[in-house]
């Protein structure tokens, strides 16, 4: 839960920034929005979640 709750907030921030920035449309934002929803439904989305909480417990490993 909480991966997930940090991912949306940490993808929200990327969106904002390229969308201030870097001239991202909003029309490209709702693509992708509609492809991470299309991409949550397949056959493919434990693979997807498995590696984001490998990359998670990785990057919360890491000793600085």
């Amino acid at each position: 839960m909480i991966l997930s709750i940090s991912g949306v907030v940490l993808f929200g921030v990327i969106g904002f920034v390229f969308f201030r920035k870097d001239g991202l449309k909003p029309s490209h934002a709702c693509v992708s929005t509609l492809f991470g929803f299309y991409l949550s439904s397949t056959a493919i989305a434990p693979s997807i979640r498995a590696g984001g909480e490998s990359l998670a417990s990785l990057l919360g490993g890491m000793r600085f």
